[in-house]
């Protein structure tokens, strides 16, 4: 019911919060922790999705054979999966400190209420956007124990990408969406329209993240990983112009498990490198 895969869109935003906020390797305790919050937080959020959506997904053609509307999960066995998914994300959200379990609270309530909002606004897509960028924003705050500049324009870009990203996925759905009333940006502008703004959110995403890289005296290797990530968002909305959805798999879900890898992976060689250089001889 809830693929693995999917986790890359976040992971490596949530590493590179706490990479940045350390300046290094931050401590193991707490980076365990913040792997145990982003297991529950992500397991509570898309179970809910798929409860609330059972209905919705079964009359969808696309979706008919998730899960839940085909049958192979019960509705109990999701509840119970859900709350055990808020219960370790409490926790963990306890364990990395008091800022983090103060907005606690918050943060569930943006994440598992973003699954309610197709049913009454058109902008559901940022709000997903806005549930995945507390991932690096959390992992930031538990590892400085504060919020700081750095980790607004990170959050900032993966809110800009996520909600880019998700217009082109419900591209797929906008007719479905429209006869039954339910609300998305392709719904509500029509593709074209659509297509423009996910572009222009694409463009806001990269000039979040330079800026991040700026702001951490990134050099060679953040600035190459984000030049490759600019080039992939280029080749995404490349492969669905016109609204051509004949490769949006590669376009949804192959390019963007990647983006997080790549920026993450530029950040970590520099850190790397540069600790190496100062090591003594």
């Amino acid at each position: 019911m809830i693929k693995f895969e999917h986790t890359v869109f976040a992971l490596p935003f949530a590493l590179l919060g706490a990479l940045g906020a350390a300046q290094g390797l931050p401590p193991w305790r707490t980076a365990l922790w913040i792997l145990a919050a982003m297991v529950g937080a992500r397991t509570a959020a898309m179970t809910f999705n798929r409860l609330v959506d059972v209905d919705v997904d079964g009359d969808n053609p696309r979706t008919t054979d998730r899960a839940l509307p085909a049958g192979r999960v019960s509705r109990l066995g999701a509840m119970a999966l859900m709350s055990a998914g808020i219960i370790l994300f409490g926790v963990a959200a306890g364990a990395l400190g008091p800022l983090t379990w103060a907005l606690s609270p918050l943060a569930l309530v943006i994440i598992l209420g973003y699954s309610l909002c197709k049913r009454f606004t058109a902008w559901a897509h940022v709000v997903l956007g806005l549930s995945l960028s507390g991932a690096p924003l959390g992992a930031w705050i538990a590892v400085a124990g504060r919020i700081e500049a750095p980790a607004l324009w990170l959050s900032g870009g993966v809110l800009a990408w996520t909600a880019g990203f998700d217009i082109l996925y419900a591209l797929q759905d906008e007719a479905f969406d429209r006869s039954k009333g339910l609300h998305s940006i392709p719904s509500r502008l029509g593709t074209r329209r659509a297509l423009s703004l996910s572009r222009s959110l694409h463009v806001a995403a990269i000039l979040c993240w330079g800026i991040f890289n700026h702001q951490m005296g990134g050099h060679l290797w953040p600035w190459a990983g984000w030049g490759v990530v600019a080039a992939m968002l280029v080749r995404e909305q490349w492969l669905v112009r016109n609204g051509d959805l004949s490769q949006i798999d590669q376009a949804f879900f192959t390019l963007n498990s990647l983006i997080g890898l790549v920026f993450f992976t530029g950040h970590v060689l520099e850190w790397w490198l540069s600790r190496s250089l100062l090591a003594p001889l």
